[in-house]
């Protein structure tokens, strides 16, 4: 379960020797926004360095690479893959045909590095074309394990104003929630750019988690322990999660082909929700995490 992923700039090393201090489930390091032109080739080494440093790792490592436009994207690849980061973040993906293109030089670098496992993918969804394709990059390949919301930048291509309110992405938002369900891959929320308004942030989060999405983007690590309180189950649901599964246990046992529980039938929708609440906070609890009161 990632509930935070954190921009950690490729370029800045105090940042990425302590980035794994702030408590984010992820980290991403980047090579493209916080990069310079002038600065791809040493923050590529630094992040080459960083992940060769950190082979035996527990926060899950993303490398966001520069855009398939750009002449960089390559240089990435060769640098990063052969250390083998747990997922590359291709930005501005706009469907199948970028995927293809990107998969192939991935496929290329792999082999030549002797890696068995393909890297996975976790495609930034920043434009209008790429949220109108969100099934098709969503199951585009088993690389895919989950999908992220630019708001930034999605907004600039709809020509349209970026607000706290986020009225102007609800529908990109719905639209990547679903893809993502659908294909079965997590679905992560665009950050919340507002570095001071914590009040705000909460809201965002929590409004993000209604819709579905199952953990967020961050860019100051001052949003982290936010992020990760409204996107961690409480403990209530925790406990009626783990006395729904023992209800199902026991009825089982005892031959019962109806279940219910605080006076409401138990159908297979709440006992997955239920299984899915007790596994998180497992997760959450094996990374020294808590659970959010």
């Amino acid at each position: 379960m990632i509930r935070t992923l954190t921009f950690l700039p490729g370029n800045t090393p105090n940042m990425l020797i302590n980035g794994d201090a702030f408590g984010a489930d992820a980290m991403i390091l980047d090579l493209e926004d916080a990069v310079s032109p002038a600065e791809k080739d040493s923050a590529r080494i630094l992040v080459r360095n960083y992940l060769r440093r950190h082979a035996k790792r527990n926060t899950f490592l993303i490398v966001r690479i520069n855009a398939t436009d750009t002449e960089y994207w390559k240089d990435d690849l060769a640098m990063i893959l052969p250390e083998r980061p747990d997922a590359v973040m291709p930005t501005k993906v706009s469907g199948a045909a970028m995927l293809r293109t990107l998969t192939q030089e991935m496929e290329r670098v792999e082999q030549k590095a002797g890696l068995e496992k393909p890297i996975s993918l976790v495609p930034l969804i920043e434009t209008a074309m790429g949220v109108e394709n969100a099934m098709e990059i969503a199951s585009f390949s088993p690389r895919i394990i989950g999908m992220a919301l630019g708001g930034e930048d999605l907004t600039a291509d709809l020509h349209c104003k970026r607000t706290k309110e986020g009225q102007e992405i609800f529908y990109a938002r719905t639209r990547l929630v679903c893809a993502g369900r659908a294909a079965g891959v997590e679905i992560f929320d665009t950050p919340f750019t507002d570095v001071d308004d914590m009040e705000g942030l909460e809201k965002d989060a929590q409004f993000a988690k209604g819709l579905g999405f199952g953990g967020k983007l961050v860019i100051s690590p001052r949003h982290i322990d936010t992020v990760n309180a409204v996107f961690s189950p409480t403990r209530e649901e925790i406990e009626y999660a783990e006395q729904v599964l023992e209800c199902i246990r026991l009825a089982k046992i005892q031959g019962k082909g109806v279940v219910s529980f605080r006076g409401k039938m138990i159908d297979a929708p709440i006992v997955a929700r239920a299984q899915f609440v007790v596994d998180a906070a497992k997760q959450i609890f094996e990374r020294g995490g808590d659970a959010d009161e």
